[in-house]
């Protein structure tokens, strides 16, 4: 009997987490996606979930209720009272969610099998649901970010991998917004080790990891995003490789590319060269001319790129531009840090 009673126990705070965790998701779905979609459907296995909860006996799961004598309410960790994002709530819950699930179905099984059956069939269908409603706000969060961003930088994977750390934590404690990995040295696997690494040095410190030219990598080191150019894969075939849920940006030199970069999807796209630069050749460049053709033309940000620095941000500025993508200009000076600052003020100063 006192068997029964623990397993009528487990079952019945499994229902209230399980219950719990749908509505959490469900609110993160109506009131920040204001997606009328998952919102359905977290509804409708909340509604399952009590059909389900329905074959067992209820008198039984109420009777069984001991909070006061619940020894699991005391335990808590550090980090159990502190979200730092609605993405992070969305996390937490579906862990708690999915868990509890599989809780239920096993204790499940000592009771009534076909109540077992029922959550283990609402537990599949929770996993798919769950992964949608993350991937969503992972979606939005970064849309929200790029539109925001307005210092953008370009870096190489450093001497070694320790060297790539330690410029990481260095250039993430300063104003920039975006940092792109691009190294055609670098071995496929060093810079999927440099990626993983920048993605996890990024993403504690609030900001974007977008890796060059290659989609592949930044799948696997579930990076923000990949930038392409002109001679790369197209951003429709980048578009495939890293979903819907990622950043494509796109290098675009002419107004027709921008248009096309639009009209594929881009997220964002770099306009350049503007001026010659010290980490990367161009035949040609485009100049500032080709900068003001694309203001209050093209709704995407556009990062104006191509030797600019602080000696000319005022002649990208004058075009209208409030957006810059730099690599030297920051990593090359005495002080990063300090360059990343005066750059970024200047810049959130055109913007009024």
């Amino acid at each position: 009997m006192e068997e029964i009673n623990a397993v009528f126990r487990v079952l019945d705070a499994s229902s209230n987490r399980i219950a719990e965790g749908f509505r959490t998701l469900e609110e993160a779905a109506r009131f920040s996606l204001d997606d009328a979609v998952l919102s359905r459907s977290l509804k409708s296995l909340r509604h399952d979930l009590s059909k389900a909860f329905s074959l067992l006996p209820r008198d039984a799961l109420l009777s069984a209720r001991d909070t006061a004598g619940d020894v699991g309410t005391d335990l808590e960790t550090e980090t159990e009272y502190v979200r730092p994002d609605i993405r992070s709530v969305v996390i937490s819950a579906s862990a708690r969610l999915q868990q509890s699930l599989r809780v239920a179905e096993e204790y499940g099984k000592i009771i009534e099998p076909s109540f077992a059956k029922q959550v283990e069939r609402l537990r599949y269908r929770t996993y798919q649901v769950c992964a949608e409603l993350e991937l969503r706000i992972t979606s939005s969060k970064l849309s929200a970010a790029i539109q925001k961003a307005v210092l953008y930088l370009l870096i190489d994977g450093g001497k070694d991998e320790k060297d790539f750390e330690e410029k990481m934590k260095s250039l993430v404690a300063s104003d920039i917004d975006v940092l792109q990995l691009r190294d055609s040295s670098l071995s496929d696997r060093s810079l999927l080790l440099r990626a993983k690494l920048g993605v996890q040095i990024a993403r504690e410190a609030g900001k974007l990891f977008i890796v060059n030219d290659r989609a592949d990598l930044a799948v696997a080191a579930n990076a923000d995003g990949v930038h392409v150019g002109q001679e790369e894969l197209p951003a429709t075939a980048a578009r495939q490789i890293v979903g819907p849920h990622r950043l494509v940006g796109v290098s675009t030199h002419s107004l027709p590319q921008a248009q096309q970069a639009v009209a594929d999807g881009a997220d964002y796209i770099g306009c350049g060269p503007v001026f010659p630069s010290q980490t990367k050749h161009f035949n040609e460049f485009v100049g500032t001319d080709f900068l003001k053709t694309l203001v209050g033309v093209i709704s995407l940000p556009c990062f104006a790129i191509g030797g600019i620095n602080e000696t000319n941000l005022s002649r990208v500025m004058e075009t209208g531009f409030q957006r810059i993508a730099v690599a030297g200009a920051i990593t090359g000076s005495e002080v990063p840090q300090q360059a990343a600052e005066r750059i970024k003020k200047a810049l959130l100063k055109s913007t009024g």
